[in-house]
């Protein structure tokens, strides 16, 4: 297979890989593993990093169904400088990723994400995410509206239901991406 996806355009988001959310899905050390080895191989190509983790600092605790939905933790487990909304150090940031930090379950709404994927030219997004009914699915359907090519990474998405994980990977998310795994994604960046 010759390589289609051109990774100075292309950036890979790995959204949520956060110390307290990484335990809540089955073998999250193996998804930190795979992970941390896709970020090294896009690196290499000369792909881009970008790292989206949720907290809120002094005064963003959200009001509303999001309010309602995490309550206290956005003062406790949920804080900006809480070590649960850390990214996991396995597959820590170095300098000149994008790292960006949301208050909303989408990676764009609350944050310059778009903005800092723009400036670097990047027109493809490679998506891995926990959970994949959470961030993924968000990311999906925002970066589709925001005329992104979307290729979702299936083994670098994991949900707490992975019945759940599984319906959208192979029944919704191929209606606005491509889905492939990290095999695959090896061979078409070359």
């Amino acid at each position: 297979m010759t390589p289609d996806i051109d990774p100075t355009r292309t950036a890979l988001l790995v959204m949520d890989y956060q110390n307290g959310i990484v335990g809540r899905v089955a073998d999250g050390d193996a998804l930190l593993s795979a992970a941390r080895e896709t970020i090294e191989h896009v690196r290499a190509r000369g792909g881009h990093i970008g790292y989206v983790r949720v907290g809120f600092a002094d005064g963003e605790e959200p009001a509303g169904m999001m309010g309602q939905r995490v309550g206290e933790a956005a003062r406790t487990t949920l804080h900006a400088d809480a070590s649960t909304t850390q990214i996991h150090d396995s597959i820590a940031p170095r300098d000149g990723d994008i790292v960006v930090r949301k208050t909303r379950v989408g990676p764009f709404g609350t944050t310059d994400l778009d903005a800092q994927l723009r400036e670097r030219g990047v027109d493809t997004l490679l998506l891995g995410g926990i959970s994949t009914s959470g961030v993924v699915l968000s990311a999906v359907r925002d970066g589709h509206d925001r005329d992104y090519r979307l290729i979702v990474i299936s083994d670098l998405c994991a949900d707490p239901e992975p019945d759940v994980h599984g319906f959208l990977i192979e029944r919704i998310f191929p209606r606005q991406a491509e889905v492939i795994d990290r095999a695959t994604l090896r061979e078409r960046l070359g």
